[in-house]
């Protein structure tokens, strides 16, 4: 960055009362919501931050795991400390949270609420079209981007798409085509919802934050629903896009 830390937010003995890497986390937090710092901008290593800022590391340190906690900058294994960047996910491609992460540079990982196995419930049977009584998988997750928390994701298959539940290890999708059966089209329903304490607490984020609930239903090519999945992604860290037309083209 072209410009001193210092010059963009100050002295931190003008901020508001509090611990110094609180005031720092602050107005750092202030300066990525005005644009001062872009988003995938680069932070100044953390000994230089101290130095321009005339704070210790372990202020600067503590300042930015606030931030990451907060999914606000995102730490790169030998490369430093970025600001995040929204990830812009597109309705126009059926593609795996894996892939979407992977495709923009960052490093995806799924932390396991739940892996579990068993008879289809009524509401799973009608949307997937199952029978009473049929086996299905179920996969809820934390999935993260460069160690931020984005989205909880609650997935249900039916048991013949995977030998196990073991069989999803990362990407539920890359699982399905190991096996023949990733689906090729896929309906999306999208809502704004209010995060819950538990959803809060699993994402970091205050409770009653913004998120946006994607539901979606995939599809094998000869018609049959293999995959159920309700997706909780924070508000602000997702836009979604959708190109249009008018049917001309």
């Amino acid at each position: 960055m072209a410009a001193l830390l210092s010059e963009l937010i100050g002295g931190l003995g003008d901020q508001a009362p509090g611990p110094l890497y609180q005031q720092l986390h602050r107005a750092l937090r202030q300066a990525i919501a005005n644009k001062q710092l872009a988003p995938d901008e680069a932070l100044p290593a953390e000994r230089d931050m101290a130095q321009d800022l005339g704070v210790s590391r372990i202020t600067v340190r503590k300042a930015l795991d606030a931030l990451a906690d907060e999914g606000l900058v995102t730490r790169r294994q030998g490369a430093g400390t970025f600001v995040a960047a929204r990830v812009e996910k597109s309705f126009s491609k059926l593609s795996s949270f894996t892939e979407d992460m992977l495709a923009r540079g960052r490093m995806p990982r799924s932390a396991w609420l739940r892996r579990s196995d068993g008879a289809v419930t009524p509401e799973e049977a009608m949307i997937l079209g199952l029978s009473p009584a049929t086996p299905v998988f179920r996969f809820n997750r934390i999935r993260f981007a460069d160690e931020a928390p984005m989205a909880l994701e609650y997935s249900t298959v039916p048991g013949f798409c995977l030998p196990s539940k073991e069989a999803v290890a990362t990407s539920l999708y890359e699982a399905l085509e190991r096996h023949g059966y990733r689906p090729v089209r896929a309906l999306q329903r999208l809502r704004a919802v209010l995060f819950t304490d538990e959803q809060a607490g699993l994402l970091n984020v205050n409770v009653g934050a913004p998120g946006l609930l994607i539901e979606r239903r995939g599809f094998l090519r000869d018609g049959r629903a293999v995959e159920f999945t309700q997706s909780y992604y924070r508000g602000d860290a997702y836009d979604f896009v959708a190109e249009l037309n008018d049917g001309s083209l």
